[in-house]
């Protein structure tokens, strides 16, 4: 076994950032609810909607994203109309971007149906097609089998029973 490998035994996942991030957004519903607010959604029964979900569910997640720190309530209001509220995506939701194009690119290519992709993204600018990179700090796109996990800062250890 390689010394990584080895190493890898005492490490615990009770502090693993996928695991958090799944207990977040890792509902179906939670997924479609953000992909609709980066879609423009931004009412309640335009999310239960689109979403294809009963308002009792759509109205748990709405407030777990919110609760969260992913979107915010803004108040709105239509001409002769009470005010109302919408849901906005925050500064940490708008950071979940990458996660949905990435997971977006990966059933274009592996879960499409026959027809193809439903939805193409484009950049607003230039109108090139959007796609999810993974890419190093110095700038280096980055294969499988070119990354190397090491233990971060807020990795937790197992300590062997002593018995």
């Amino acid at each position: 076994m390689s010394d990584l490998l080895a190493e890898r035994d005492t490490w615990s996942m009770a502090n693993c950032s996928i695991a958090r991030t799944l207990e977040i957004a890792g509902t179906r519903a939670a997924m479609l609810i953000l992909r609709e607010a980066f879609f423009g959604t931004r009412r309640f029964d335009d999310f239960a909607k689109r979403v294809g979900i009963g308002e009792p569910a759509a109205a748990a997640r709405l407030k777990e994203l919110t609760a969260a720190g992913l979107l915010e309530r803004v108040p709105y209001q239509e001409p002769g109309q009470r005010t109302r509220l919408a849901y906005q995506l925050t500064e940490k939701g708008r950071d979940f971007l990458p996660v949905l194009v990435a997971l977006r690119q990966w059933g274009d290519r592996w879960a499409a149906g026959e027809d193809g992709r439903p939805v193409v993204v484009r950049h607003r600018d230039c109108g090139a097609e959007v796609h999810a990179v993974l890419r190093c700090d110095e700038g280096h796109d980055v294969a499988d089998g070119e990354t190397v996990v090491e233990p971060g800062p807020g990795l937790l250890r197992i300590t062997p029973d002593a018995g």
